[in-house]
Parts: C-alpha cells; structure tokens; sequence
C-alpha cells in the first residue's frame, strides 16, 4: 500500500513539474522552439518601438490624435474580431501610416490548440488587415505571449516572425495604476533597440492612455527617437 501511494505521489509530482515547465517555456519573452522570435533589437542606436496590443477600439481616435501631434509612428498589433467591430478605427490606423501586426483573431491563448485553430486565427486575421488596405510586412504577436509547439511551426511555415518585448510597464500593478509611474518605469528601463508594449485601446487602461502624452516627450527628450518594428528590425547589428 505505501509503494502504490509513493509511486502516486513520485507520478503526481512529475506531472506538476512537467505542467510547471512547459507553462514557463510558452510565458518565455526571448526564446521559442521553432522560428524567429525578437523582443528587442542590438543596437547602439538610440530608436524605440511603441507598440500596442489588442484593439481597434473606442480610444483609437485619441490615441492616433497622441500619436499624430508627436509625428511619429507606431505598431498595432490588432485582434482579427476587433477589426471586424471597429472597421472605420481599423482604417484610420492604416490611413495615419501606423504598422499592423497580427495579435490572433480571438484574442485566445495560441497554446493546446489545434493546427487548423491556429490557421483559422492567424490567416483569417492577416485577410482583415490586408482587407482594410494595409500592405507592408504583417508581423505576429501571440495573445499574452504565450506560444509553444505548432504556433511556432507555423509561423516559420508562413514566414511571420514572433514579435514580443522587453519592456512592460502594465505588468506591475504597483505601476499600472499611475501614468505617472508609467512614464517613470518606462524612462528608467528605456534602452536602444527596446520594444516597449501597452494596452490604450480600452478605457480600463485609461493611464495608460494618458502616459503617452508625456512618455513620447520624455524619450525624444532622452534622445530617442520612434520607429516602427519592421523599421527596429533593420537595426540589427
């Protein structure tokens, strides 16, 4: 009886550890199995990329308006069912000269799913982007970051690379709140070649919104200057 419940309790930890590193493999933010991941680029040249998950949504006016007035450009990483709700927000993305990456089209986690999930939401939503008129390299973001066997492998198959980032000031609760302590965080942790992330789409993430209007100042104050990530990418030494 104590052997069967030793090797019960040897097989449950197994498992745990298993559960424990494979979900620590798919959070991973400079590494993937298959393909080409970037969260961030070597250089010495003092460029950024800002980019934004999720959306259109209500606060795209204002956020192109933010974006508008500092003159420079950003990357969207737009949901496939976002587009669909928010087309005319979608178009004026595209419109202002923004870049347009892949973030899904469900916003579902790309892990334990099937290959024809993964093909549905990932060519279904290049199709809205290239539908609204967007023409240049379509990238791809995975929702939370999470990717770990065919999502990879299909990527690679199609020729998209994985695009995460090395700088994200929302993940702290303790600076989330404040878009003061957004803008804080972000100078402090600003490097060249770094690919800062936010959420500004929904009103739920309003400091978010309103760090941007002295973020993008503060780093051109620092000597950064704004590009795209195709643009960051080009960087590469």
């Amino acid at each position: 009886m104590k052997k069967k419940i030793m090797i019960v309790c040897i097989s449950l930890f197994i498992l745990f550890t298993v559960v424990y590193a494979l979900n620590e493999v798919t959070s991973l933010r400079h590494y993937q199995l298959l393909g080409e991941l970037v969260s961030e680029v070597e250089t010495t040249e003092k460029v950024v990329a800002l980019t934004f998950d999720d959306g259109p949504g209500v606060n795209t006016k204002e956020v192109l308006e933010i974006l508008e007035k500092e003159e420079i450009l950003a990357t969207f990483f737009l949901t496939g069912a976002e587009i669909e709700q928010y087309p005319n927000e979608a178009l004026a993305i595209v419109e202002a000269g923004h870049e347009i990456g892949n973030h899904s089209y469900s916003h579902n986690r790309m892990v334990f799913k099937t290959p024809n999930f993964i093909q549905t939401e990932l060519e279904s939503t290049n199709e809205l982007i290239r539908n609204i008129g967007y023409e240049g390299d379509i990238h791809f973001r995975p929702p939370y970051g999470k990717k770990l066997f065919l999502l990879p492998y299909y990527l690679e198959k199609i020729g998209q690379k994985t695009i995460m980032w090395n700088i994200e000031p929302e993940t702290h609760p303790d600076v989330a709140f404040s878009s003061t302590k957004i803008v804080d965080y972000v100078t402090e942790e600003i490097e060249p070649g770094s690919i800062i992330l936010l959420h500004v789409m929904y009103e739920s993430r309003r400091e978010s919104v309103n760090a941007l209007i002295t973020l993008i100042p503060a780093l051109k104050n620092e000597g950064y200057t704004f590009v795209t990530v195709s643009e960051l990418l080009d960087y590469e030494e």
